[in-house]
């Protein structure tokens, strides 16, 4: 199981780590201080937990957590000082609402009730695009593409371990992926868990932030109301 470790205080990130390495089958992927930083590590870390913490700067836990409440992963178990939030904690379907300091007993009943939620939840059959790197016929897994982008007769595919040549369109992947890629521009597509913000530049520009990369595509003014209603409802 992959844990990611949500709070702005350094002493209780590193307490979590610590506890986390007693408890069997977990994996800590990382760590981060807020909750912009864990949206935009989403899609680089895959975690299956947050371990989140309420009261942060910036995104707050529960406004994160109600940002993700329509996906399937990552679930949300929170690590906060304060009793007043467990109400709305699992109104936005919280696993678990552990008190700090977290004890190594709770941790762990808090971790096992992930692990049965997980495992009702069936996994997606891995999705892989094939085309051409140096002359040979090569593959990458859907999760791992950054963004697409048509250049004259191909589409260059940048992925977390470099770039990949298409022969389909751009047309024929939306329609083959309609659940998963979403069209930024009329040259360009992205993974829409990738897609963690929108950025507007003084010329009055859009530019799309990606979780695991700093490439910044350029957005459409007619796909822009779309991008903006996915961010709403993700």
């Amino acid at each position: 199981m992959r844990v990611l470790i949500v709070d702005d205080e350094p002493l209780a990130r590193a307490r979590l780590a610590a506890l986390l390495g007693e408890c069997g089958d977990v994996e800590v992927v990382g760590n981060v201080s807020d909750g912009e930083a864990a949206l935009g590590a989403l899609g680089e870390l895959q975690p299956d937990v947050l371990l989140l913490d309420i009261n942060m700067p910036g995104l707050s836990g529960t406004a994160l957590a109600q940002r993700l409440s329509g996906r399937k992963r990552p679930l949300v178990v929170f690590c906060t000082a304060y009793e007043t939030h467990a109400l709305h904690a699992f109104e936005l379907g919280a696993v678990d609402y552990l008190l700090k300091p977290v004890r190594l007993e709770r941790l762990n009943e808090a971790l096992q009730r992930a692990r049965q939620r997980l495992a009702e939840i069936p996994r997606d059959a891995i999705s892989y695009l094939h085309g051409r790197l140096r002359g040979e016929q090569v593959r990458v897994a859907l999760n791992d593409v950054v963004c697409l982008i048509a250049e004259e007769k191909y589409v260059l595919v940048q992925h977390r371990g470099g770039q990949l040549l298409l022969e389909e369109s751009l047309r024929q992947l939306e329609d083959s992926h309609p659940d998963t890629l979403v069209r930024l521009h009329r040259n360009c597509l992205v993974p829409s868990q990738r897609l963690v913000g929108l950025r507007t530049l003084s010329d009055g520009r859009v530019l799309a932030r990606l979780s695991g990369t700093d490439i910044t595509p350029e957005v459409s003014r007619r796909n822009l109301p779309a991008l903006r209603k996915l961010l709403r409802m993700n």
